[in-house]
């Protein structure tokens, strides 16, 4: 059983759990601290995250500090935002030419043993349908969207996004409610939790 957060964090970055499966091998990728307020938990690194080991470290990743409205140095205070995907590593490509879903082994692995350690935080992003379905279970709607249209039932815990990605482009222009409803509460919410 591991006593504190310095000792976990270090065993989930040297974790192989399954790294049979991983095309570039593991290189589990978080960031956490006790002081932490605002949790991220989005799906899987990219292989830009995974090359260079710093999360969010993409043009998803800047789609997603200009919806938060943080600079670089902000989005990576550790001391004020935990990082936690999905799945701490890069799972590959998919037929699609698109990175395959989070390893499943990753979350059951590792969340429970982290979130004690993160009890201040107040709110948790849940980015993507990975992340909505494991922590918001059958409260979750159908869809993804459904999801975050009914934003409101699930805060002041939880807010639900769509995943920033480029491939997200046209689910932005086909649901402009998004940026008129929900990127004014996140961002005065990161604003109140980030100082």
């Amino acid at each position: 059983m591991t006593q504190n957060l310095d000792s976990l964090l270090s065993e989930i970055r040297a974790c192989e759990l399954c790294a049979a499966e991983l095309p570039r091998g593991p290189r589990p990728v978080v960031r956490a601290s006790a002081t932490a307020r605002l949790m991220i938990i989005g799906q899987a690194p990219s292989t830009r995250v995974h090359e260079t080991g710093l999360s969010w470290n993409d043009a998803s990743g800047n789609r997603l500090r200009d919806w938060m409205q943080l600079d670089r140095e902000q989005f990576y205070d550790e001391s004020r935002l935990a990082i936690v995907p999905m799945g701490f590593c890069y799972p590959g490509v998919d037929r699609n030419g698109g990175d395959k879903p989070p390893r499943r082994e990753c979350a059951p692995a590792w969340h429970p043993q982290l979130m004690p350690f993160l009890g201040q935080v107040e709110l948790t992003l849940l980015i993507g349908a990975y992340a909505q379905k494991e922590y918001l279970g059958k409260r979750r709607a159908r869809t993804m969207t459904e999801t975050v249209a009914r934003w409101r039932d699930y805060m002041p815990a939880f807010l639900p996004l769509p995943h920033p990605s480029w491939r997200n482009t046209g689910w932005l222009r086909k649901n402009p409610w998004f940026d008129e409803d929900v990127l004014p509460v996140l961002r005065a919410r990161v604003r109140d939790l980030m100082g």
